[in-house]
């Protein structure tokens, strides 16, 4: 077995000597490598999490790329830098970009009703997609109902179809928490809604309509939207407690479709880069706007949560400056950010997300906390497990 740090890619310590827009970000250099590696495999050792692909880009400063640990904690096959991934949450933003783009094409509004495209949503004459985009429905989420939590971890191998998953949610005790746009909620049925809506406008699946909308004109080969439990090769296996024994186990091949636009997605280091760039700023890598600059403004005009530093616009984070979004569902977890005012680019990829510690902290966000206060000590990205809570575990006896 390869000792943790195992290295991927080399960093270019000769990129500090170009020009750079990036202000005070450090060269990605030798040393700079060396404290990264340190830090990244104390993260390691300290939360548990088998294996890590970590990377790191800003202009003129070269990029650091890496893959620490184990891939398969049974043959001890190492994490590689080229590993597909299940990215779960970072899926809401795809979802919510194709709302943007019909919305700014006329054939959707924002302030309209989801009650105008989806029946039977409780509150559905009030709550606004805008508000759906925002987590500031007060819709109940689905991953907290005790009901879908038993049926997951006893079938986790089983499809769901999205009317499925929101009747979870709309057949609770209470399927309104709060009234619309008083307060930020996180919640999964929010993006169901949304992922329905863009199916009625656009007369394609919602995956056909991101592969064709978003994926081929940022031209990110190595994302995919599985409509099945599918998942190419090469991956790490992945592995969770969220489990009916509340045990370890591998989660590898359970079945994405619980998650659906809300969480089913997959991609790669390489993708997600391009595509921490392009959702921060709305243009494709050829220079064509993905939404339009007024569409883009209205994104990333992201009210505070509940949590010192860290706002949610439409779809989107904004955590100490940092943009973008993370991602978890059972046996992995990523994180995708953009740091605007030094064009820096921050993705880590994890094959766990069992919560470290006794916050229960999501392992992602110690990685990137520990990662900016290296980098960026002014932006240290920090989020809190209880800004977003993608399910519920059963109650302690």
């Amino acid at each position: 077995m390869p000792a943790a740090g195992a290295v991927a890619d080399p960093p270019q310590p000769t990129a500090s000597a170009l020009p750079s827009p990036s202000g005070d970000f450090p060269a990605l250099d030798d040393a700079t490598a060396a404290r990264l590696d340190r830090t990244v495999q104390d993260v390691l050792k300290k939360t548990g999490v088998p294996g890590a692909i970590v990377g790191i880009s800003a202009p003129g400063k070269g990029e650091y790329t890496r893959a620490f640990g184990v891939a398969d904690k049974t043959t001890g096959q190492p994490m590689a830098s080229d590993f597909f991934s299940r990215i779960g949450s970072e899926t809401k933003t795809f979802t919510v970009t194709a709302v943007l783009q019909l919305a700014q094409k006329g054939e959707v509004g924002l302030d309209n009703p989801i009650g105008t495209y989806v029946k039977g949503v409780p509150n559905g004459d009030k709550v606004t997609l805008r508000e759906l985009a925002g987590m500031r429905s007060g819709l109940l989420s689905y991953t907290a109902t005790q009901p879908f939590y038993k049926a997951l971890t006893t079938d986790p191998k089983r499809h769901y179809a999205p009317q499925e998953l929101l009747d979870y949610a709309f057949h609770a005790p209470k399927p309104v928490i709060f009234a619309p746009n008083t307060q930020f909620n996180y919640s999964n049925t929010n993006l169901i809604l949304l992922g329905l809506v863009v199916e009625k406008v656009s007369g394609q699946p919602l995956s056909a309509y991101i592969r064709d909308q978003i994926l081929r004109p940022a031209k990110m080969d190595h994302t995919s939207f599985p409509d099945d439990a599918a998942f190419p090769a090469p991956h790490a296996q992945g592995y969770t407690q969220q489990t009916a024994s509340g045990k370890t186990e591998d989660a590898t091949d359970w079945n994405p479709s619980w998650g659906w636009a809300a969480g089913a997605m997959i991609s790669d280091l390489h993708d997600l880069r391009i595509w921490a760039k392009t959702l921060a700023t709305g243009v494709f890598p050829d220079g064509t706007r993905m939404v339009s600059p007024e569409m883009q403004k209205q994104r990333l005009d992201t009210p505070p949560t509940s949590i010192p530093g860290a706002g949610y616009g439409l779809g989107i984070f904004d955590v100490q400056g940092w943009i973008g979004h993370n991602g978890s569902l059972p046996g992995y977890q990523s994180l995708t950010m953009y740091l605007p005012e030094q064009q820096a680019t921050m993705v880590v990829l994890l094959n766990t997300d069992v919560p470290y510690g006794p916050q229960q902290e999501e392992p992602s966000t110690v990685f990137g906390q520990a990662l900016t206060k290296v980098l960026t000590p002014e932006h240290v990205y920090n989020l809190p497990a209880a800004v977003q809570k993608d399910m519920t575990p059963p109650p302690t006896p």
